[in-house]
């Protein structure tokens, strides 16, 4: 295996690198995550620089990108803002979906401003009894005329209340049948009459906000239902592999980022005299944090050369997710500890991290439901 980068792989990188630097400093992230102010002008610095037209074909306006750019991105932006990365992945996740299983007519419409930044989409899939158990969601459409009725209730949809967006809704449209056999994925603007959101208090991803959303007898035409009626389930497994390898990049890079804060504070930090860092035990913690996120980045980048390869590659992408996720809550942990008082201020990004991280092991895919995933590609015959 070969993850070297072309040049053109190490360019994206440092360009990233660049406008992440440029238009997300270390003040611009607080304030954000303080006032829980949704990132609106770094969103249009992506679209400007080719960041979310990166993943999508030439026909479409995108630039072609592979899974390997897309997880080089991913990295990047997360290592500056674990919530910023959350408000890139779910327009990209979104947008490929309708490319994926879209109808022409829907690509045309809805990628191009999307590519531009002047549409967002956000993924509302989990409810409150309808979790990791997708198969019990109770939001439903009917048939009524011309139109779909929509009603129900969605929870912890990620940047469902930013301007301009598209809600991408889960829901069934045949009740009767397997959830596989009767799910949907309607279009629905977050502005529609019958649509009523509250942002909720969470304890990180304060920018691009977490939210509730109830709809009420929502009118959506038939040309707002991606893959069909009873479409559904196959947009949810079109888009899972890269979606968990995108995200494994996002903690693969926040957890680099909390070594190098840990690594530097511990380098400036003197007590007895010395720095801290050159106390066994907190050299030791350093060079464990290292180790664990090498390793998490060394199996999210064989997931991603595997499925670049277009090799089989479930058990390796949830390897890589379930490591990266535990990897990054492992290692918070870890640096608010070397931190001290100073982690648990306000006022230093360590909390940051620590708040963030939780969610990692959550979402895209809990552990537990990626640890059931990899047992079964073992053989093993998990309840």
């Amino acid at each position: 295996m070969d993850f070297s980068f072309s040049e053109e792989q190490r360019l994206l990188r440092e360009s990233v690198r660049t406008l992440m630097d440029r238009h997300a400093p270390p003040d611009m992230v607080a304030r954000h995550d303080r006032e829980r102010l949704y990132p609106y002008e770094l969103h249009k610095a992506w679209a400007e620089a080719g960041l979310i037209a990166l993943p999508f074909s030439e026909k479409h306006g995108g630039l072609g990108g592979s899974v390997i750019d897309m997880a080089i991105v991913a990295e990047e932006i997360a290592y500056t803002s674990a919530d910023f990365f959350m408000a890139y992945a779910g327009n990209v996740f979104c947008g490929l979906n309708i490319e994926r299983k879209g109808t022409e007519e829907q690509k045309a419409e809805f990628l191009p401003r999307l590519i531009t930044g002047d549409l967002r989409m956000a993924i509302c899939i989990s409810e409150a009894d309808a979790g990791s158990d997708v198969g019990a969601m109770r939001t439903v459409a009917r048939k009524d005329g011309d139109v779909w009725r929509v009603n129900g209730h969605k929870l912890w949809c990620t940047g469902a209340g930013a301007k301009n967006t598209l809600l991408n809704v889960y829901l069934k449209t045949d009740t009767t049948v397997h959830h596989s056999k009767g799910m949907s994925l309607f279009l629905i603007d977050n502005d529609a009459p019958g649509v009523d959101m509250r942002k909720l208090d969470m304890l990180g991803r304060g920018a691009t906000g977490t939210y509730e959303i109830r709809f009420d007898e929502v009118a959506v035409t038939p040309d707002r239902i991606v893959g069909g009626v009873n479409g559904g389930w196959d947009c949810i497994l079109a888009g899972l592999q890269v979606e968990r390898i995108t995200s494994a990049a996002g903690n693969c890079g926040a957890a680099r980022a909390v070594v190098d804060l840990a690594a530097n504070y511990a380098r400036e930090r003197k007590q007895f005299g010395r720095p801290i860092g050159s106390n066994q035990a907190i050299a030791h913690m350093l060079a464990d944090m290292r180790t664990e996120v090498e390793a998490a980045r060394m199996l999210m980048w064989r997931a991603a050369w595997k499925v670049a390869q277009g090799e089989e590659a479930l058990a390796d992408i949830s390897m890589a997710k379930l490591y990266s996720s535990e990897t990054y809550v492992k290692v918070a942990n870890m640096g608010m500890q070397i931190f001290g008082a100073y982690g648990y201020s306000m006022e230093f990004p360590m909390q940051r991290h620590y708040r963030d991280a939780r969610s990692a092991t959550i979402a895209a895919g809990s552990s537990q439901m990626l640890r059931n995933l990899i047992a079964r590609s073992m053989g093993l015959k998990v309840q």
